[in-house]
């Protein structure tokens, strides 16, 4: 039995060059005029890069885009649920010959990170793609932010990739490719995969879902952001050391494995639930693990919305299928980790869990309660709240860190 296919493709297709025919069009990129890019398109340019976003081929078309955000699906029909946009100011776009050739510069660092023929200019209507994307088109929400924000002129077509940037050096010991995990799932002889979705440390909760899966199929994939966080998230690498003192000190060896994934989260809620779903697939993944609030932010979604919207997706638009699990939380009575479909005891029994609690929590110099995690991840968290204020942090692609290795 063969590792599940990527999405909408038989093979994968990373648009990263290597080589000599990368320095050859860092070279033309060179004489190229240039677009500057915001760090989510930086980041969605990466996704295609490594082939994540297989089998995207560069920033979609006004067709592409109206069929995104009206019925999940591109021009061509294939499944996609979020649109993947690029663009830039009406000086610069206007700037712009028909087909002719520009590079993509990353805004924050200046870096040259691909090519692209612009084959399309178009407008679009940035509250309509909000309000079907988002749900709403409240500014607050910082997904809507990020659209509201971006120019007036949106521009489309294939792109050459030529960097990841500071993926592979800031976080070498879990950044990972399509190409990467699939072969390492077939070297631990895996076939059917979890991903577990991640932005925050693990706490009890995220424990019990990662277990739960553990159950049903042969591996678990801890599959973190290691994309840019919006203001108060916990730092990747904090992140990356309290799910390898959890890992270590609390399941199977050989039945889990840490990866990282380069994209900026739009906290979309449902809709980004299904793109979590595309790229995991593309990583080999044919299980995605959904449990409360997957992908949201603030009360815009309704706890399980995430879990609903799969149910509501013509059929056979994902290979990967989604693992759906109950709120949970720790119960006092039963002495361990527990769902409304598993625990009759009332509310005030109940410890709930969530990432929020935690960082509020740290962050003011409060305790946890023992139950809320597991002691050795509370020491990494509380280590890092309290060097907080005394650190200096380097910033690279909005990242906060304090170890970030000096490009060379």
């Amino acid at each position: 039995m063969a590792l599940i296919q990527p999405h909408g493709s038989k093979e994968l297709k990373p648009l990263l060059l290597q080589g000599k025919e990368r320095e050859e069009e860092l070279k033309r990129a060179s004489t190229l005029p240039q677009v500057r890019m915001t760090s989510r398109e930086t980041s969605d340019l990466i996704m295609m890069g490594i082939g994540a976003f297989t089998p995207l081929l560069g920033f979609m078309g006004q067709a592409d885009w109206k069929g995104v955000c009206a019925d999940y699906k591109t021009s061509s029909g294939l499944f996609w649920p979020i649109p993947i946009t690029l663009s830039a100011n009406k000086d610069v776009a206007n700037g712009i010959a028909p087909n002719a050739s520009v590079a993509l510069v990353d805004d924050e660092t200046g870096e040259t990170m691909a090519t692209m023929q612009v084959t399309e200019k178009f407008t679009i209507d940035k509250a309509y793609e909000c309000k079907q994307v988002f749900r709403t088109d409240d500014p607050e929400h910082p997904g809507v932010k990020k659209v509201l924000d971006q120019a007036d002129i949106n521009l489309a077509g294939p792109v050459k990739v030529l960097s990841e940037s500071y993926y592979p050096e800031m976080f070498r010991d879990v950044y990972m490719r399509p190409q990467e995990s699939r072969a390492k799932f077939e070297e631990l002889g895996w076939k059917t995969v979890a991903a577990l979705q991640l932005r925050n440390p693990m706490h009890r909760s995220h424990e019990y879902l990662a277990k739960i899966a553990i159950e049903v199929v042969d591996g678990l994939f801890i599959h973190q952001l290691v994309g840019k966080l919006k203001e108060g998230d916990i730092p990747a690498d904090v992140r990356v050391r309290a799910i390898n003192v959890l890992v270590d000190n609390y399941f199977v060896k050989g039945t889990c494995l840490q990866g990282g994934y380069p994209m900026e989260m739009r906290y979309g809620g449902p809709r980004e639930a299904l793109l979590h779903g595309v790229f995991r697939q593309n990583f080999g993944c044919t299980h995605l693990i959904v449990g409360r609030d997957h992908a949201g932010v603030g009360t815009y979604y309704g706890p399980f919305d995430a879990q609903k919207i799969f149910d509501e997706i013509p059929s056979g638009s994902l290979l990967l299928q989604p693992i759906k699990i109950d709120w949970t939380w720790f119960c006092r009575k039963c002495r361990g980790m527990a769902s409304a479909r598993t625990c009759p005891h009332p509310k005030e029994d109940r410890l709930t869990l969530s990432g929020t609690m935690v960082r509020k929590t740290l962050s003011e110099g409060g305790e946890l309660d023992p139950d809320f995690s597991r002691p050795e991840v509370l020491e990494v968290l509380k280590e890092y709240y309290k060097n907080l204020d005394k650190k200096v942090e380097i910033k690279v692609h909005g990242y906060a860190t304090g170890d970030v290795p000096t490009k060379k």
